[in-house]
C-alpha cells in the first residue's frame, strides 16, 4: 500500500508500510548505512503524520517482512491475541499513542493488552513519541518474572552481575563476584560472558556460579553466556545451568547468522524447564538484543534497525524469558552514532519491549570509537531507573576487560538506587541483610569486614 502526506506544496510518498516505518524514525547512523532512513528533516515529519493516521489494523495486513519468507513474521502473526487486541483495535497509530498516555492505560490495562500487539505496532508508535512518552508509558508497565527470586516488581531494580575476564581465569572472576555482592549487586544473575568457546572450559564457569550461588545461600541464578547449542551439550552432559542464553534478532535471516532458529530455542527452552532448578519460579531463558544486529548480518529485508529490533522480542516472548537485555551501544557508531542516538534508543528499546510485556533491562553501554562518553551513559541510566527498568548490568569499574566496552559500574547502580529509592528483588535484599552487607533499610554498610568470611567461606 502507497502512504502519502502533504506539507505546503510537496507531497511526500512512501512505496508501503516498511518505508513509511523507516522514513519516520529518529535519525541514526545504521539507517543511514542501510539507505533507509528519511532524507530530510521535512519527509521524516511528514512520514510520522501519514504514520499517525495508520489504522493498527493496517499491521495485521500488511508485514514489513513477507509471511512466506521469514518464520518470526510468522510467529508474530500467528501468535496474535486477537481478543487481547479489541481494546485497541479501531485506534490508529496516533490515537494509540494518545490512549497510552492517557489514565485509561493502567498497568492492569496494558498488561492484558501485551499479546494483542505486534512488534510493528510498538514500534510504530514509539516513532511519535517524546522521550518522556517513552519513559511515562514504560513506567506503567509491570511485568515480574521469577527463577530463585522475583524481578521486575514495582520500586525494584535488579543488576546483573557480570564477572568477566580475559582468560576466564577463575581467581579473577570470584573477585569480581565478591566485589560485586559486596555493593549489592547480582540479583538478576551472575552472568559471565566466556572468552572461550571450549565446552570444557565453558563447564567449569557453569560449575564456577552453582558453586558460588550454593556456597553463599544466595537467592538469584547463574548464567554463562554460551551459544544455546553448547548450553545444550552442557546440560546434557549434567552440567548445572541455570538460565539458557541466546543472542536474538528480528529477522529469519538475522538468526540463522547466530545459528539459531525457533526449533532449536524450543529445544534449549523445554531442557531448561527439565531440570527444574528454579525455587520460585520457571522463568528460565536469558536473551540478549541489539539494534543494528540485523542490518550488520545483511539480514534486515530493508526494514529500519529499531523495528527490526521490537520484531526480537516477538521471538523472546514465546520462551517466557526471565531477562531480556537490550544491549544498545554495543555494536558500534556504525549503527548508533553518539550519545544522543544512543539514548534514544535505549528508551524505544525498554518501551518497546515493556509494551510487549518482556522483563526488558539495557546494558547501557558504548564502545571506545563512539562520540559518547560516560556523562551520556548517566543520562540514560537515569531516564530508564526513572522509566521502571527491570535490571542494568553492573561491571566493575564501569569497563569490561574482556568485551572491550563501557557499561555500568555496581556504583552506578548504588546511585540510581538511592536517587529514586529502589530496592533490589526482596529475596535478594533480604540475603544481604542476613549475611549483614545491608543494613534494616536495606542500604548498603560498606561492610569491607565480611570478605575475607566471605573468601573463606567460598575457598573452604
Amino acid at each position: 500500500m502507497i502512504y502519502r502526506h502533504a506539507i505546503g506544496v510537496q507531497t511526500h510518498v512512501f512505496a508501503d508500510l516498511r518505508d513509511l516505518l523507516a522514513k519516520a524514525t529518529p535519525p541514526r547512523s545504521g539507517d543511514r548505512l542501510a539507505g533507509v532512513a528519511a532524507e530530510t528533516a521535512e519527509q521524516m515529519i511528514a512520514a510520522r503524520m501519514a504514520l499517525a493516521d495508520v489504522p493498527l489494523q493496517q499491521f495485521l495486513q500488511e508485514a514489513v517482512i513477507p509471511y512466506e519468507d521469514d518464520e518470526v513474521t510468522r510467529l508474530i502473526i500467528d501468535s496474535h491475541d486477537a481478543a487481547a487486541f479489541a481494546a485497541v483495535s479501531s485506534l490508529t497509530v496516533g490515537g494509540f499513542r494518545d490512549w497510552l498516555l492517557s489514565d485509561a492505560a493502567t498497568p492492569e490495562v496494558l498488561q492484558n493488552l501485551a499479546r494483542g500487539i505486534t512488534p510493528e505496532m510498538a514500534a510504530a508508535v514509539s516513532k511519535l513519541m517524546r522521550n518522556q512518552d517513552l519513559i511515562l508509558v514504560a513506567k506503567k508497565c509491570e511485568v515480574i518474572t521469577r527463577f530463585r527470586n522475583t524481578i521486575g516488581l514495582r520500586g525494584r531494580m535488579s543488576v546483573r552481575l557480570q564477572p568477566n575476564h580475559p582468560f576466564d581465569d577463575a581467581r579473577g572472576i570470584t573477585a569480581s563476584i565478591l566485589d560485586g555482592l559486596m555493593l549489592g549487586s547480582g540479583d538478576a544473575c551472575i552472568g559471565i560472558n566466556p572468552a572461550s568457546d571450549d565446552p570444557a572450559v565453558l563447564g567449569g564457569l557453569v560449575r564456577l556460579l552453582d558453586d558460588v550461588i550454593t556456597r553463599l545461600q544466595i537467592p538469584t541464578q547463574s548464567c554463562v553466556l554460551a551459544h544455546v547449542t553448547t548450553t545444550l551439550d552442557l546440560m546434557n552432559q549434567g552440567c548445572p545451568v541455570d538460565l539458557v542464553f541466546q543472542s536474538i534478532a528480528g529477522t529469519e535471516a538475522a538468526n540463522l547468522s547466530f545459528g539459531i532458529d525457533l526449533a532449536i530455542l524450543q529445544e534449549a527452552y523445554e531442557a531448561g524447564l527439565s531440570l527444574k532448578r528454579g525455587t520460585l519460579g520457571s522463568n528460565v531463558m536469558y536473551f540478549e538484543t541489539g539494534q543494528g544486529s540485523a542490518l550488520s548480518a545483511n539480514a534486515h529485508h530493508g526494514v529500519d534497525q529499531q523495528t527490526c529490533e521490537a520484531r526480537a522480542y516477538a521471538v523472546a516472548r514465546d520462551f517466557a524469558p526471565l531477562l531480556v537485555n537490550s544491549v544498545v551501544g554495543f555494536i558500534g557508531p556504525e549503527y548508533l552514532y553518539d550519545g544522543k542516538e544512543i539514548i534514544r534508543a535505549g528508551l524505544e528499546d525498554h518501551f518497546c519491549g515493556k509494551l510487549l510485556g518482556l522483563p526488558l533491562g539495557v546494558d547501557v553501554c558504548y564502545t571506545n570509537h563512539a562520540e559518547a562518553d560516560q556523562d551520556d551513559m548517566d543520562n540514560l541510566l537515569t531516564l530508564l531507573a526513572a522509566a521502571g527498568v527491570s535490571f542494568i548490568m553492573g561491571v566493575p569499574g564501569a569497563d569490561d576487560v574482556m568485551l572491550n566496552y563501557q557499561s555500568t559500574s555496581f556504583h552506578d547502580a548504588l546511585y540510581v538506587r538511592d536517587l529514586f529509592g529502589l530496592k533490589r528483588a526482596p529475596e535478594f535484599d533480604d540475603w544481604l541483610r542476613h549475611v549483614g552487607l545491608a543494613g534494616a533499610d536495606f542500604r548498603i554498610k560498606g561492610n569491607d569486614g565480611l570478605l575475607p568470611e566471605l573468601a573463606s567461606r567460598l575457598i573452604a
